[in-house]
């Protein structure tokens, strides 16, 4: 693929130097052999929203978009995806020709399209699922699971009006479960996700017994720092089937790059090696 001017596309938050997407988007801009660059660009809040509107005028096709922006960047847009509208937050946008913004949130597909990479038999309508948190992740992962046709989701947070909350918008098929019966919880789960930062490097592991646990379960943890958490440990132990966050932060990533660049990237085994190699 050619480019008169080489393509452009950024990663957009404040601040943004922990971001590993530039080094993921330029191991497939060199992979394709694109002329095209993926930069982090740091925005203070006073500066966002004029910030966002020079990058069309800049060459800029699209960008992701990280914290603290994913709820403002929603404002501005002129067209927004049902998964982001759902979510109530985006993570990717893209440009028309005419400088308008298209808002989209891929969390919850690259979520789904990593369990399904990793556990190709993995069936989301086998029984309920058990989402630990409440956060902007946890809408992301919930949707997802929802459509994906879980019969029954869980969910339980240690602010457990959060939880409530989430039930409240998600609809009857969710189900708030205490944080002091998390463990019990477990009990018929078929696929648990941790979305909590509770098991990332420098936090407590997450305090939940999975003995109650089906032998067909899945687990998986969207901190990929460490790659193999404490839960995921715990289920390894348990002859649990498990999936680690990294292969979510991968997936995520395609569709914007795809809209940016013009091809369809591929999640392998040698991505996987170089971005662990980054940690």
């Amino acid at each position: 693929m050619t480019h008169e001017t080489p393509a452009l596309a950024a990663v957009i938050g404040w601040p943004v130097g922990h971001t590993k997407s530039p080094m993921l988007h330029g191991y497939w801009l060199r992979k394709y052999g694109i002329r095209g660059h993926y930069i982090p660009i740091a925005l203070r809040p006073e500066n966002f929203e004029s910030g966002i509107r020079a990058l069309p005028k800049l060459g800029f096709g699209g960008a992701n978009i990280t914290i603290p922006y994913k709820e403002t960047v929603l404002h501005m847009a002129s067209s927004v995806s049902d998964r982001a509208a759902l979510i109530g937050a985006a993570n990717t946008i893209s440009f028309r020709p005419d400088g308008s913004i298209h808002a989209d949130n891929t969390d919850g597909y690259g979520f789904i399209e990593n369990l399904r990479q990793t556990v190709p038999d993995w069936e989301p309508r086998s029984g309920p699922a058990l989402v630990v948190g409440a956060g902007g992740a946890a809408k992301a992962v919930m949707s997802a699971l929802l459509s994906a046709g879980v019969p029954e989701l869980r969910v339980a947070n240690r602010t457990r009006a959060r939880a409530q909350n989430l039930a409240d918008t998600y609809g009857a098929k969710v189900v708030v479960v205490d944080w002091y019966h998390l463990s019990e919880a477990v009990a018929g789960a078929k696929t648990i996700v941790n979305t909590t930062s509770l098991g990332m490097v420098g936090q407590p592991a997450l305090n939940i017994s999975l003995n109650a646990a089906p032998s067909d379960a899945l687990v998986t943890d969207i901190v990929y720092v460490p790659l193999i958490t404490p839960l995921l440990e715990q289920a390894q132990a348990r002859g649990l089937r498990t999936v680690d966050g990294l292969g979510m932060l991968l997936h995520q990533a395609v569709p914007g790059f795809q809209h940016w660049f013009g091809i369809r990237p591929e999640v392998d085994e040698e991505l996987r090696q170089y971005m662990q190699s980054l940690a």
